[in-house]
């Protein structure tokens, strides 16, 4: 005799007690911030995507309106009256609610649903667009480095070669000079030699070989750099490590990536100058869920690990944000601006992601890089 199956009331009602049983471990587990607001406009819960993102624990954020986390004059806030008004849900696309509160380039889809068993309750979801910019701000940097390709290829040309006869020239005239007169022979030799080595650092630009991959440890790496940087340019700042120590290796090249954290931290170390509470804190974690398509590879490749570099410095003003990794674009009244320009190719060309992201006394700046597996960069599941 064929066994009854349960009743669909008893069967609703197991899901029922499930549910409540694992709905916050649940919303916990989801990746975007969630928050649910009362018929006062005041947070009543929050999952943890939710305490990262507005930078507060939910018993902080349960203490306050959603207004004290909204810019002056935020669509956020009328969402919530739409909502109400119409008793269904709305969406929003590309809202900023950047404030100082909880930081710039905070960009976002927004998802706002009532919640019918309690009349005037709103349940909103945050869907930031950190990915999609991630995407488009990387492209943009491999377009900028290959104009600077062009560039160095021209200038190594047409000044390299010039150059070498007019410091060959200072040199014959330095031989004959006068005392006063050889000091500016000097400069004119050093002046050469600047922007000889200028070119030569933009060369690097040029490099379209393939990076020689490998498995390697970035704790490794990072404690390299970090004991580099402390004896020289980061003398006198606090160097922090907030390392997940159950890391997997990163496919990469491991003296590229050595040059790339001595950029970051240099950078960091000259944000900060000569404060006597500079830090820097050095972080990595991963973040399973990022997949790209990268240049040479048929299948998408996940981007679990996550670096970061974060200083307490003043933070890098709004209008440079979209272009910092551009090649000539420095606040710095001697820089080249070639440092991260350097920095951003190097990651495109390991398939990974670099971006940052700045308010007073904390800049980040955060890489996506691809994990080691047997068969190479580890790979997402939608191969085809």
């Amino acid at each position: 005799m064929a066994q009854s199956k349960p009743s669909s009331q008893s069967l609703a009602g197991t899901g029922r007690s499930v549910w409540e049983e694992t709905a916050p471990a649940v919303l916990d587990a989801l990746p975007h911030p969630v928050l649910l607001v009362d018929p006062a406009g005041r947070i009543v819960g929050a999952n943890q995507a939710a305490e990262d993102f507005f930078q507060a624990s939910a018993a902080v954020l349960s203490r306050h309106d959603l207004e004290r986390y909204a810019p002056f004059g935020s669509p956020l806030l009328n969402l919530l009256d739409q909502v109400r008004e119409r008793g269904a849900a709305v969406s929003e696309y590309r809202v900023d609610i950047s404030s100082p509160r909880i930081g710039s380039d905070r960009v976002v889809d927004i998802y706002a649903s009532p919640v019918a068993e309690h009349p005037g309750h709103v349940a909103m979801m945050f869907l930031p667009r950190s990915v999609t910019e991630k995407i488009d701000r990387q492209l943009t940097h491999r377009g900028a480095a290959r104009t600077v390709t062009g560039l160095a290829a021209m200038l190594a040309h047409e000044i390299k070669n010039p150059l070498s006869g007019i410091r060959g020239a200072a040199e014959l005239l330095e031989a004959d000079a006068d005392p006063g007169d050889r000091a500016l022979t000097r400069i004119i030799q050093d002046e050469t030699d600047r922007i000889v080595g200028l070119v030569d650092r933009m060369e690097v630009f040029a490099d379209e070989r393939p990076v020689q991959r490998e498995p390697v440890n970035i704790h490794v790496v990072l404690e390299r750099v970090k004991t580099i940087a402390r004896s020289g340019f980061a003398r006198g700042i606090k160097i922090l490590e907030e390392y997940d120590p159950s890391l997997p290796p990163v496919f990469a090249n491991r003296d590229q990536l050595v040059q790339v954290f001595l950029n970051l931290l240099k950078n960091a170390a000259e944000a900060i100058g000569p404060a006597r509470d500079g830090e820097i804190i050095l972080r990595t974690a991963f973040r399973p869920g990022i997949r790209l398509a990268v240049p040479g590879s048929r299948s998408k490749v996940s981007l679990p690990l996550e670096f970061s570099v974060i200083d307490n410095g003043p933070g890098v003003p709004d209008d440079m944000l979209p272009y910092l990794f551009d090649p000539f674009v420095t606040s710095k009244a001697n820089g080249t601006g070639l440092g991260l320009a350097l920095v951003a190719k190097i990651v495109g060309d390991h398939g990974g992601v670099i971006e940052c992201e700045s308010q007073p006394r904390r800049t980040v700046f955060r890489l996506l890089m691809p994990a080691f597996t047997e068969e190479g960069p580890a790979r997402s599941e939608d191969q085809p």
